[in-house]
């Protein structure tokens, strides 16, 4: 259970939940966590002996390894892999025929041939001291901390990752310039007698690591579903047509938010129909200039050069490049937008309703009701 929830499955983040409800987690999921693959070939491929397995294993590290022993894997197994040197455990994340389309999805490098090897699925002894490893990350994080101040190093250690066996350990960093850590690395192996791997991390996987809440009130993406990190710039703020207000759209790592990405493929396509909005049109009145667009709409909005007060116009796309051409061919119209008999707004005329109201229209009169006499039962006897 501890190993699990240290590699950030979500099923040990609620441990009241009954077995039953486990069971339903893992017939959709397999092995919950922000590094889980959705198999969407899992009712079509029934070979329970793949060839390749992508498995997981703490933050953001992946791998994809061959199943040399022909062994029955399937996800959520908790397998002992080939490392260098020794062994490591990790947790299937995805198996069968899709693992070579992540493969080609993910652009990773090598051959198949190149690939590491599943050793065996992982026993209780593999397992027990998995654990015992695991247990020791943390103090192993606070003393490395310690031992990185005192060799005055500009660079913060920010996790740990123990491998299975417990012979070596990946130290995870952060440093805004190069650190020669050639002492930290002797200091650390003669400390905790263990082979040293030092790995930098950028800004963005260490607030996927500690998690929080963003602006938009839910949780972090980067700590929930986000494992490839893709670099955002200013451009997918100015094709979505976002102010460039570096306080809004900054997330708690100090970069630019990721959700910026989300959307611009949808912007960038329906923006490849839209007219050039660096081209002024001309009129009889002047010229217009482009200052808004609102893209899935279809609607740009224009304004003159004759006043800064005055409102903007809304003008469709296709009237813009229809304007546009009869500038290129030397005509000049009367008007952004032309208004059909049917499509002109009425004039609207100004008229006084003072008093054609009544004031006492919404009060109800009080109907008098009558009073019923009180006719004694039947069955009532007199005294």
């Amino acid at each position: 259970m501890e190993s699990l929830k240290a590699r950030g499955c979500c099923k040990e983040r609620h441990l009241e939940v009954n077995e039953e409800n486990l069971e339903r987690i893992d017939s959709y999921f397999g092995s919950c966590s922000k590094l889980e693959s959705y198999d969407w070939l899992r009712e079509v491929s029934d070979n329970d002996i793949p060839e390749l397995v992508e498995v997981r294993f703490k933050n953001t590290r992946k791998s994809f390894y061959r199943n040399v022993n022909e062994l029955r894997l399937k996800r959520g197994d908790i397998i002992a892999v080939e490392a260098s040197p020794g062994h490591d455990i990790g947790i299937i994340s995805l198996a069968g025929e899709i693992v070579e389309k992540q493969r080609q999805r993910t652009k990773y490098k090598g051959d198949r041939e190149e690939l590491k090897k599943v050793y065996r699925k992982a026993k209780q002894v593999d397992i027990d001291k998995w654990k015992q490893a695991i247990d020791k990350e943390e103090d192993t994080m606070l003393r490395s901390r310690k031992i990185a101040a005192d060799l005055r190093l500009n660079m913060k250690i920010g996790d740990v990752e123990y491998q299975g066996d417990g012979t070596k350990a990946i130290f995870y960093y952060i440093a805004d310039e190069r650190v020669d850590f050639r002492e930290l690395i002797k200091v650390l192996a003669e400390s905790f007698r263990i082979r040293i791997e030092m790995k930098q991390i950028g800004a963005r996987q260490e607030a996927g690591r500690i998690g929080g809440i963003g602006t938009c009130g839910r949780e972090l993406c980067c700590s929930t579903f986000v494992t490839n990190f893709v670099s955002v710039s200013t451009h997918s703020a100015r094709v979505q047509e976002v102010a460039l207000n570096p306080q809004k759209l900054a997330g708690q790592c100090g970069k630019l938010k990721c959700c910026l990405n989300y959307e611009l493929a949808g912007y960038e396509d329906a923006r490849k129909q839209f007219p050039d909005t660096n081209t002024n049109l001309k009129l009889k009145q002047g010229e217009a200039y482009h200052v808004k667009t609102d893209v899935y709409r279809g609607i740009m909005w224009y304004g003159t050069t004759e006043g800064s007060g005055q409102a903007l116009i809304l003008v469709p796309t296709e009237r813009v490049s229809e304007i546009q051409a009869m500038n290129r061919n030397g005509e000049v119209p009367d008007e952004l937008v032309e208004f059909t008999i049917a499509d002109k707004p009425e004039s609207l005329e100004y008229t006084n309703g003072a008093g054609q109201g009544s004031l006492t229209r919404f009060e109800r009169e009080n109907s008098r009701k009558k009073k019923k006499k009180h006719r004694p039962h039947r069955n009532h006897r007199k005294n």
